[in-house]
């Protein structure tokens, strides 16, 4: 499936239906009686967050939502049938934001969590709501009330407990092939993952954790540039960073140099992004060449206190250790979330 993260829609939720006038024909009853019914509310729209679904792509084709109105109101005191909601599912972890003011109207984490993105529109009152004292046969009525028209933008961000960072070809993909079911493309060029891969890590007694590979972050990424702030948005949600440096010295790339512009582009998108914990890996220690770069990296990223992790995501030497590694951080930052929440009395 075409993975589609963005869409614009326009919802419109479901006109109220008009108030009816009538009357009975009854003996003794002035005019015969008003009974005329209400008319029926019209549907809401409705957003639901989904488990099943993995991508946007039916918004990107169908551009309008329409619920539906309500029916008007009859005779003999029936009320008009309301319109059926209109569901719109979308993937967990949307976004929905107002495209009129940008305001975040909802974010939609857990299965079939719901925001009524547009309400409908009231049924008008018919002429038998209208009886007075003074007033035995009224021909007032109310028309039902109109529903709402509204543009928004849905944003999907994945839900992952961790996020693997690095530039292109860092060896991301081959990572997550080795430690998880996930089959992400993997060539030697760069750019060859174009969406994010999400995969399921099982380690020790029945544990796991949700990993995600995003494609490669380049200099200036929070500018647009690569494949830029498109899937920078993805690691938000996530509690760790695996920040992954290519050793390899063909790349004629300096590891700690990369592991700067990739912090700096965290920090020109998003300071809270910036802040989050990060475990360094350095790759590809497979080669005889890249070792001795490694051990160069470890020490100049060591003078910043900045640990590091050597693997071959080819090989998979270090890989099985690190998804314990990667269990443990987790773990403990689990543990500090609960010891900072506020205690129940």
């Amino acid at each position: 499936m075409q993975f589609i993260d963005e869409a614009k829609i326009t919802v419109i939720s479901g006109n109220g239906g008009d108030g009816c006038v009538s009357f009975r024909r009854e003996k003794f009853v002035p005019k015969g009686g008003p009974n005329g019914g209400d008319g029926g509310k019209g549907g809401d729209v409705v957003v639901v967050a989904d488990a099943n679904m993995s991508s946007l792509l039916d918004y990107r084709y169908k551009k309008e939502y329409r619920a539906q109105n309500g029916q008007p109101g009859r005779g003999k005191d029936q009320h008009g049938k309301s319109g059926s909601d209109l569901i719109i599912p979308v993937p967990a972890g949307t976004v929905i934001t107002s495209f009129e003011d940008g305001e975040t109207l909802a974010d939609l984490v857990e299965d079939g969590e719901s925001f009524t993105v547009a309400k409908g529109g009231g049924g008008g009152r018919g002429n038998s709501r209208f009886v007075s004292p003074t007033n035995r046969a009224p021909r007032q009525v109310e028309s039902g009330r109109p529903g709402i028209r509204r543009e928004i933008k849905l944003e999907l961000k994945v839900l992952a407990d961790v996020g693997i960072l690095g530039f292109p070809n860092a060896g991301k993909s081959t990572l997550i092939s080795k430690i998880s079911a996930a089959r992400p493309k993997i060539s030697g060029y760069p750019f060859t993952t174009l969406v994010p891969n999400l995969g399921v890590v099982g380690y020790g007694d029945h544990q796991s954790f949700v990993i995600a590979d995003i494609p490669g972050i380049i200099e200036g990424a929070h500018k647009g540039l690569g494949l830029g702030i498109q899937f920078l948005k993805h690691v938000e949600r996530t509690r760790l960073l695996v920040h992954m440096l290519d050793l390899d010295p063909i790349s004629g790339r300096d590891p700690v140099e990369d592991f700067d512009k990739i912090n700096s582009e965290l920090r020109e998108y998003s300071t809270k992004l910036a802040e989050k914990p990060q475990l360094v890996v350095l790759n590809k220690i497979d080669i005889a060449e890249a070792r001795d770069r490694g051990a160069e990296t470890t020490r100049r990223l060591k003078e910043r206190d900045v640990e590091t992790f050597s693997i071959s995501a080819v090989t998979g030497e270090g890989s099985q250790q690190l998804v314990y590694l990667i269990g443990e951080r987790l773990r403990l930052l689990t543990e500090d979330s609960r010891n900072q929440s506020p205690c129940e009395e």
